[in-house]
C-alpha cells in the first residue's frame, strides 16, 4: 500500500518539460520536515534507479549524472509535497517514477534507505 500520493505523470515529446508532484498525507507525516525525500525510476526489465534526493532542510540535493542540469528536486513543507521538475526530456527518461521518504537515510541513493513510497507514475517520452 502506497503511503505517498503521486497524482500522475504523462506522455510528452522529447525536449518537453514535465513536473511530478508527490504528496505526503499529514495524518501520517505530521512533521514533514523531519523527512528526507527522493525520486527513483524503473524501466521494464531494469532495476529501480536513483534519480534525485533532497535532505530534510532542503539545502542539499543530489542527482544521478544523466539528469544533472535537466532535473530539479524541490520540497514545499507547507504543502507536504516534493516535486521533480524535468526539463529537456529524452526517450531514455521513460520509466515509472516513484517518490520516497525516510526520517533517517544512510545512503540517499539506495532504495533500501527509504521507508515510505508512492505508488509510481508512468512518464513516457516519445522521440
Amino acid at each position: 500500500q502506497a503511503q505517498l500520493i503521486e497524482p500522475g505523470g504523462g506522455l510528452v515529446q522529447a525536449g518537453d518539460s514535465l513536473r511530478l508532484g508527490c504528496l505526503a498525507p499529514s495524518v501520517t507525516f505530521i512533521t514533514f520536515n523531519d523527512y528526507a525525500l527522493a525520486w527513483f525510476r524503473q524501466s521494464p526489465g531494469e532495476a529501480r534507479e536513483f534519480v534525485a534526493s533532497i535532505n530534510r532542510y532542503g539545502d542539499t540535493m543530489a542527482y544521478r549524472d544523466s539528469v544533472k542540469g535537466r532535473f530539479t528536486i524541490s520540497r514545499d513543507d507547507g504543502k507536504n509535497t516534493v516535486y521533480l521538475q524535468m526539463n529537456s526530456l529524452k526517450p531514455e527518461d521513460t520509466a515509472v517514477y516513484s517518490c520516497a521518504a525516510a526520517r533517517v537515510v544512510y545512503d540517499n541513493m539506495s532504495p533500501a534507505s527509504y521507508d515510505y513510497w508512492g505508488q509510481g507514475t508512468q512518464v513516457t517520452v516519445s522521440s
